[in-house]
């Protein structure tokens, strides 16, 4: 069985999708019909910016979409047998697996970078990847810092788990991390903290946003971040795509699940190839390509 798996926020690089818009007529329409949606031209960012304009959260996260999205939806023969996106990659596969329309699910993505944007600066806050730590060290230490937000945010890969916070909380969790062994304790370049209670407000927004687009049923099951196994039902997608914004991304869990029900091959779609290590750290025998 195929599984194919969408990028996240981090996979942007100056130029990317260009090739897609100049090769591909179908891919060019979405293009255009994207910078109409999104009201102003995205592409000239994606094809001729550079890093520091890509990492804007509400330029980045439509662009990581829509190059995913596109990719796929342009590609011969796309029949999934599965589907999974990294935190904002979820809408991508929501696309891919037809829940969701093209335009809805920019609008969406849209809503939900500005969203977040705006929660960073209601609380500021920051992330670490920390590397070489079982997850429940990690968990345990998180759980142990007082009078700050700490959590687990991203369990992307056996030693390998991101943790979200406020900023006075991540340094104290670094030091922890540092003390108890960790290889790595490594403050991340971020607006904020990604998935874990500070983004509440941007939560309730999307939340109301998801409740006023309309989701089909899947052509195939979703395997998502908060759940990790997969989901078929229409109002149990909702509810996890809501939860997203402030609980981890299970990615590890999530592609064990794909694994056991049977996934021999992931391909991931769009820009980047972090997905295809995680992967390979998490299933070694898992056979990995790109779509881009």
């Amino acid at each position: 069985m195929v599984a194919y798996v969408f990028p996240g926020q981090g996979a942007q690089y100056p130029g990317m999708g260009k090739d897609l818009y100049s090769q591909k007529p179908d891919a060019k329409k979405l293009f255009d019909l994207a910078n109409n949606i999104l009201d102003f031209k995205i592409t000239d960012i994606m094809f001729e910016g550079n890093a520091e304009e890509l990492k804007q959260t509400n330029v980045t996260q439509p662009a990581v979409f829509l190059h995913s999205v596109i990719a796929a939806l342009t590609t011969d023969h796309f029949q999934p047998d599965m589907v999974a996106g990294h935190s904002l990659g979820e809408f991508s596969a929501l696309v891919a697996n037809q829940v969701l329309q093209f335009e809805d699910g920019l609008r969406l993505v849209h809503q939900r970078a500005l969203a977040m944007q705006e929660a960073c600066e209601i609380n500021p806050s920051t992330m670490a990847a920390i590397l070489g730590l079982p997850d429940e060290e990690v968990e345990a230490i998180c759980a142990s810092i007082e009078g700050h937000i700490v959590v687990p945010a991203n369990y992307n890969c056996p030693g390998q788990l991101v943790i979200s916070g406020s900023l006075e909380g991540i340094q104290i969790a670094c030091e922890k991390m540092k003390a108890a062994g960790a290889k790595r304790a490594l403050p991340l370049s971020v607006g904020g903290a990604f998935h874990s209670p500070l983004m509440e407000p941007a939560r309730v927004k999307l939340e109301s946003a998801i409740h006023s687009t309309s989701f089909s049923p899947p052509s195939c099951p979703i395997y998502q971040n908060v759940s990790t196994t997969a989901v078929k039902d229409v109002e149990t997608i909702k509810k996890n795509l809501i939860a997203q914004l402030t609980a981890p991304v299970k990615w590890t869990q999530s592609v064990q699940n794909m694994v056991q029900d049977g996934a021999a091959k992931f391909i991931e779609c769009g820009p980047g190839k972090v997905l295809q290590g995680l992967v390979k750290k998490i299933h070694k025998e898992a056979e990995v390509d790109s779509l881009q």
